[in-house]
């Protein structure tokens, strides 16, 4: 795969992250409710900034981005929850969609980086740090 489908899939991901978050965010409920559903929604905000982000770097590139949540659910490695799920289990979930993600913002920029993409490479590790960040907090949240 070459950057920009790398962003392509990126971007369908976090498009899938964005709106697992959503439902999170109005579906939480017990204990944690009122620090969990600002936490959601704080992600939720950041998750739509990075789709708009990644998009706006394909057409930089002179392509496409994929649009449409048809289209986004069609290559996107990240799943759909299937229901109703507690708040440690939408937390641990959050943990092992972010990993994943991180672990693919790296493995694309290493295409960016061999392909000359400076601007692609430095927007993926960019990313990638401050998703580590918040990754440390969560599983700190869980413990």
């Amino acid at each position: 795969m070459n950057t920009t489908e790398h962003l392509n899939q990126l971007l369908a991901d976090y498009q899938v992250l964005y709106q697992k978050l959503r439902s999170y965010h109005w579906n939480v409920k017990g204990p944690m409710f009122f620090e969990l559903h600002l936490k959601f929604e704080e992600l939720y905000t950041d998750a739509a900034v990075k789709v708009d982000d990644l998009a706006e770097r394909v057409l930089a590139k002179n392509e496409k981005p994929i649009s449409t949540l048809a289209g986004a659910l069609e290559i996107a490695r990240l799943k759909e929850d299937a229901g109703d799920i507690g708040a440690q289990e939408m937390v641990a979930s959050l943990v092992d969609d972010l990993t994943e993600l991180t672990a693919n913002l790296r493995g694309a920029s290493k295409v960016a980086e061999a392909e000359g993409d400076n601007a692609s490479f430095n927007q993926l590790e960019g990313v990638a740090d401050e998703q580590e960040k918040t990754l440390w907090m969560l599983r700190s949240y869980l413990g």
